[in-house]
């Protein structure tokens, strides 16, 4: 499915709200690109960065401390008035789960207040092994982002089998509707063949990373010395 074709029509005055979880470490281009396509095409008044302080998928390696990633959102997304970072994983002891952050927003945000869930492919198609995934889908709408190098094939097929009788296909046969009305839409974006790991790495080997992140993220990494031999994160 296109970005495009996947629009929703938007009903009554209630805010629609983006949420975008990740490690972050650093941010970089292609996921502002995502998340900027996303917002346009699912029409959302605004997009919230989450970055996570204790990522349950990242125990091979450390990540960097967790005021770090947050400053480095703060810098790549002050450009953008649709763009908004949120602090709670990092303000919360223990690891990010998701559904945890789904919850309390829930609970924070007005009842009318529509969430959407932004993962990319790759990591949805390992949604079976997250905490209370199930739990997931009664909270927000997912959109299920492509990534370089990573097929859908048949939409119901990615879900864990435990989680497809809660779904049937809607109308078009590739959004997917949850037995509470929410949805599972996949959006083709732009495909910015750009990573986190690359980006450390050519850090490490004192090699540039100019367009690959944000100017002032660029700046940011050279000041702190993150990702230097002898700066590792804890």
């Amino acid at each position: 499915m296109s970005a495009s074709s996947s629009a929703p029509k938007r009903r009554g005055t209630a805010r629609r709200i983006g949420i975008l979880g990740g490690t972050f470490d650093p941010i970089h281009l292609a996921h502002l690109r995502c998340a900027e396509e996303a917002r346009q095409a699912l029409d959302l008044d605004e997009v919230l960065f989450i970055p996570s302080a204790s990522p349950p998928h990242k125990t091979k390696r450390s990540v960097s401390p967790a005021a770090d990633r947050l400053a480095m959102v703060e810098i790549a997304i002050a450009g953008n008035p649709a763009f908004r970072v949120c602090s709670m994983e990092v303000e919360r002891p223990g690891h990010s789960y998701s559904v945890d952050t789904l919850r309390a927003l829930r609970e924070r945000l007005p009842a009318q207040t529509h969430l959407v869930f932004l993962v990319g492919l790759d990591a949805f198609r390992e949604i079976g092994t997250w905490k209370e995934y199930r739990s997931l889908f009664p909270l927000a709408d997912v959109a299920v982002l492509s990534r370089p190098d990573c097929r859908l094939g048949r939409p119901r097929a990615v879900l864990p089998v435990a989680a497809r009788r809660d779904f049937c296909y809607g109308p078009d046969r590739k959004t997917l509707l949850h037995k509470t009305g929410n949805r599972i839409l996949f959006l083709d974006v732009t495909a910015l063949d750009i990573s986190a790991t690359e980006i450390r790495t050519r850090v490490r080997r004192g090699e540039s990373v100019r367009y690959l992140v944000p100017a002032g993220v660029e700046r940011y990494l050279s000041r702190k010395r993150l990702y230097r031999r002898g700066r590792q994160a804890p």
